[in-house]
Parts: C-alpha cells; sequence; structure tokens
C-alpha cells in the first residue's frame, strides 16, 4: 500500500494501520510541562464529541491504567489503556498508552505522549509536545479525520495551559 507523511501535523498509513502525528509548541519548561499531566489535564483535554465518563485515572507512569466510558447518546463504548512504558532523559519525557479494551470501532491503540525540550532562535527554550497515535480501524480512512480532529482540538487547550 501507499505511504502518505506530512512533516509537522500529519497522517501515515502503511499496511492498515495509521499514523496520527500533532506537535504543540508551549512556552513552560520541559518539568513544568510534565508536573501538568495529571487527571485535571486529561479532562480538559476530553473533546466534546462523545462525551467521556472518566471511570479511572492512574497517572502516567509504567503500569497505570485509564478507564473511559465514551457516550454516543444511544450506546456506550469502554475504552482501557494501560501505560506501557514511561522514559525521563534530560531532553525528553514520554509515557505510551497502550488500548487493551477498545471501542468497537479500533482494533488497535497506542499513543506516544512526547515532552520535548527544544530551542528555537526566537523563542529561546521551549517545551514540544508531541501527541504521535498509531491506530487499526476496520474504518481506515473514514476514521482519521475525527481522530486527527480530537487531537488537533488539544492544541489551544495545551498553550493556554502551559503559557
Amino acid at each position: 500500500m501507499g505511504q502518505i507523511d506530512t512533516k509537522q501535523n500529519g497522517i501515515k498509513s502503511c499496511l492498515g494501520s495509521m499514523k496520527i502525528s500533532i506537535k504543540t509548541p508551549v512556552v513552560q519548561d520541559i518539568e513544568t510541562v510534565w508536573a501538568g499531566f495529571n487527571q485535571s489535564l486529561f479532562s480538559k483535554l476530553a473533546p466534546p464529541f462523545p462525551p467521556v465518563n472518566l471511570l479511572r485515572f492512574d497517572g502516567s507512569e509504567q503500569g497505570d491504567e485509564v478507564h473511559l466510558e465514551l457516550n454516543f447518546i444511544f450506546f456506550t463504548q469502554t475504552w482501557v489503556s494501560v501505560i506501557t512504558e514511561n522514559v525521563k532523559t534530560d531532553k525528553e519525557i514520554y509515557f505510551i498508552d497502550k488500548g487493551i479494551k477498545l471501542p468497537f470501532f479500533l482494533k488497535f491503540w497506542q499513543h506516544k505522549h512526547r515532552i520535548v525540550k527544544s530551542v528555537d532562535m526566537k523563542r529561546g527554550i521551549h517545551t514540544l509536545i508531541i501527541d504521535e497515535i498509531e491506530f487499526e480501524s476496520p474504518f481506515g480512512f473514514l476514521l482519521y479525520p475525527a481522530l486527527f480532529l480530537q487531537f488537533a482540538y488539544r492544541k489551544p487547550i495545551y498553550r493556554k495551559i502551559f503559557s
């Protein structure tokens, strides 16, 4: 199959697996941003549709779990993710959540949350928040726009919280 890739915010598709990458620069330092990745931020990042009921939030450390209930008006779907990896260096902090119980429209889900120290000649030292999502779905390209918009929805929230 063909592959589509954009440089900053985009899509990559290969053999049924789809990838989304969205980068958001913020002005806070890496440690402050990492400290802000908590239940309060998670709740603020939830998009308006479908409404999300947070059933459990352990945190962002390896072994932690997040349990959600998605409300699609006429039915609900449960989503459970586990944090499979958490790495901290001087230049980057990241954690990966992997779906272990997914809504019917997803067959695979992995989301790498990257917090990267960055230097820009105009802004000086700042941080990039990068959402890297890989998913598989029987609905493929039909689902991609909805997921892309749900993660693009986070950009102004990240900027507001970490400015």
